[in-house]
């Protein structure tokens, strides 16, 4: 198939990279001229083409792939001419499908959330409806997992969200080691070998997080001081919180 993205940011870029490392790498992809810098950098690519304007992209396309920020989703599509048999796969976060389709006019619409690690065929991306091209799609760039439930597809859309937070628990880490006078560099070696070992041992086995929790803590030890000072501070409510209130985004 054709394969069309409207909208070249950072995801944009990650899929393109990684659909000309898979399985469909010899799929032509058109991209929008929108981001200039970006586009260009992805037309190097064997197979990749800059289209002339979105609406040449969706002319020359199978599928298209809607990748614009949310603010200006309505006023980028509104301009366009969708053909209603044209399938499409939105990448908009909280943008529902009835509104897609209200501004487009398609009638096979699916929402996909993929994150940075598809470049690396690596990670699982929930797709809504499993509509049969966006599961091929994404099942190239690692796992793609089919959501039925729109309430359960915005839980998903939720927990993607936790990645800033993951990477603010390292550099509060980081900080707190530099003041006891760590030099960065090493403070930032330590935290990058100890944390990525852990994701080893995450994706190593099929064992619950509390049995990796419990594995990892000492009966007395630090671990499970730590743990506790967490919850004991609010740590656990804070972040459940965090979650209600991004879900709560992403349902609209």
């Amino acid at each position: 198939m054709r394969l069309g993205f409207i909208g070249t940011g950072t995801i944009t870029a990650h899929m393109v990279r990684g659909l000309k490392a898979s399985a469909l790498a010899e799929w032509p992809i058109v991209l929008s001229p929108r981001n200039e810098a970006v586009a260009a950098e992805l037309a190097l690519l064997p197979g990749v083409t800059v289209a002339a304007s979105n609406q040449a992209v969706i002319d020359q396309c199978d599928l298209v792939i809607l990748a614009v920020r949310p603010q200006v989703a309505e006023a980028v599509f509104g301009a366009l001419v969708f053909p209603a048999d044209r399938p499409v796969i939105s990448l908009i976060a909280g943008l529902h499908i009835c509104k897609i389709a209200e501004w487009t006019g398609a009638k096979d619409i699916a929402r996909a959330i993929p994150l940075p690690f598809v470049e690396r065929h690596e990670g699982v991306t929930p797709v809504f409806p499993p509509q049969r091209h966006a599961m091929q799609i994404f099942a190239a760039l690692g796992t793609a997992l089919p959501v039925t439930d729109l309430v359960a597809y915005d839980a998903y859309g939720a927990a993607s969200a936790l990645m800033a937070s993951y990477f603010g628990l390292l550099e509060t880490a980081a900080d707190w080691m530099v003041a006891q006078g760590h030099p960065r560099l090493d403070a930032v070696a330590y935290l990058r070998g100890l944390f990525g070992s852990l994701g080893d041992v995450l994706r190593a086995g099929p064992a619950s997080f509390e049995q990796l929790r419990e594995d990892h803590s000492t009966k007395g030890g630090l671990n499970e001081m730590i743990f506790q000072r967490f919850v004991q501070g609010g740590g656990g409510a804070a972040m459940e919180a965090a979650l209600t209130a991004a879900f709560k985004r992403v349902q609209g």
